[in-house]
């Protein structure tokens, strides 16, 4: 083994995973064996978080930087005149044993560029995952790519080896994607997505049956939208997600800032990255959205179609719903004392819990740890003196951001964090 050539190509196709941010390992359950290597249950990826706290790592590359496509986006397009390199599927299995055996790394997120043909790029793809559980043993984490416009059957192959996979749709609507990736068809995008679902589906179903069913893509699938490339409001941006969800059943929909890598003419003329604020605010709708009970057309619609980079979104829809507040603490219901802005999911249920033996009064909120800078505009409590005051929701909006303290705006609210 030519181990500067292997070192030269990890630089190289490690640099060029770092644009895809769809990484995530939560929902895994995959055991060790007790002669196997590596063990996915709750093990992260790429410097992520697990559940618990843990910051985990995962060797994260290509397989190839090689492409058939030119998106104008991407930095590894055909056109982009880049150093280009190629691993071997031994040399990234190879790779990920050795990483794994020296504790650099706790499992593997491998994607690729298209080169010759989508079903070829998948196949290699699965060669390393089969490799890796049948020949090596190992039961980490492996993520992989799923290329658009692979087939039905290597898609129910990969799920076999893969603990999740994903596809990205890049550009959130049809249109930015003809402007952007004209080589590329939505539809591509679409198919894997449906088989992926489809046969999570069927394999659950199978398995309250045979209890030998083999698991398929344990960790679900998920994806990642670029944001800022195309002229897309935030509603689009959601409105896609929404679909995705509800569609196609994602376990997550990631969101990239636009990094301008190239001068196409096709692309928005940005001095600099898009904000990282914007990609916040995205992830908060979309938890809101998601473990909130709320519907996206309640916080992004024709009235209001970009989220404001002030506030968080949900302090946002409850200043345009103010005559929703106050709602008294110890006796409204769990669906609307989620949206009142300051208040977690973690404080909700300890609300839920603690009324139940006794009436609440402010301390014992403090106490449960709510946000009480916001929170006290909008509830009542053992008395009316800190009831939403009569201020126009605009003053109120002032108000709450003059009385938030931190360097970096305690309105990234904690209750609506990204782990």
């Amino acid at each position: 083994m030519n181990f500067e050539r292997i070192k030269e190509k990890l630089n190289i196709l490690a640099d060029a995973a770092k644009y895809d941010v769809s990484c995530s390992s939560s929902g895994s359950k995959r055991k060790n064996t007790s002669k196997g290597l590596g063990d996915s249950s709750g093990m992260g990826i790429c410097h992520t978080y697990t559940q618990d706290g843990r910051c985990v790592s995962l060797l994260k590359i290509l397989l190839t930087n090689h492409c058939i496509f030119d998106c104008a986006y991407c930095v590894t397009r055909k056109s982009n005149d880049i150093k280009r390199a190629a691993f071997k599927v031994q040399e990234v299995v190879d790779l990920t044993i050795s990483f794994y055996r020296r504790n650099y790394i706790e499992g593997l997120f491998l994607s690729s560029g298209i080169f010759k043909d989508p079903d070829y790029t998948m196949e290699r793809l699965i060669q390393v995952a089969k490799k890796l559980r049948e020949e090596e043993n190992f039961n980490g984490y492996i993520h992989l790519k799923s290329i658009p416009g692979a087939s039905d059957e290597l898609m129910r192959e990969a799920g076999l080896y893969a603990d999740r996979l994903s596809v990205n749709i890049e550009v959130p609507t049809k249109s930015g994607l003809k402007l952007l990736a004209p080589d590329k068809k939505h539809e591509d995008f679409m198919k894997p997505m449906e088989k992926v679902k489809n046969e999570i589906i069927q394999y659950k179903q199978e398995s309250k049956l045979i209890k030998s069913t083999p698991k398929y893509a344990p960790a679900g699938q998920s994806t990642q939208m670029i944001v800022g490339a195309t002229g897309e409001s935030d509603r689009d941006i959601m409105y896609s997600s929404a679909f995705f969800y509800k569609k196609y059943n994602m376990k997550r929909v990631y969101y990239s800032g636009y990094v301008p890598v190239s001068n196409d003419p096709r692309l928005p003329a940005l001095g600099s990255q898009v904000p990282m604020l914007r990609e916040n605010r995205l992830y908060q709708t979309d938890w809101l959205m998601r473990f909130y009970g709320f519907d996206i057309r309640e916080l992004l619609n024709e009235n209001f179609q970009n989220l404001d980079m002030e506030i968080d979104p949900k302090l946002s829809w409850a200043l345009r719903n103010r005559h929703l507040f106050p709602v008294d603490i110890n006796r409204v219901e769990k669906q609307l004392l989620l949206r009142v802005p300051g208040i977690g999911l973690k404080s909700v249920n300890k609300i839920l819990q603690a009324r139940k033996f006794r009436k609440l009064n402010w301390e014992h909120l403090k106490k449960i740890g709510i946000s009480m800078n916001r929170a006290k505009y909008f509830i009542t409590c053992d008395s009316r003196e800190k009831e939403l005051r009569e201020y126009s929701s605009e003053n109120l909006k002032q108000l709450i951001l003059k009385n938030s303290s931190g360097k970096f705006r305690k309105d990234l609210s904690p209750q609506l964090s990204l782990f």
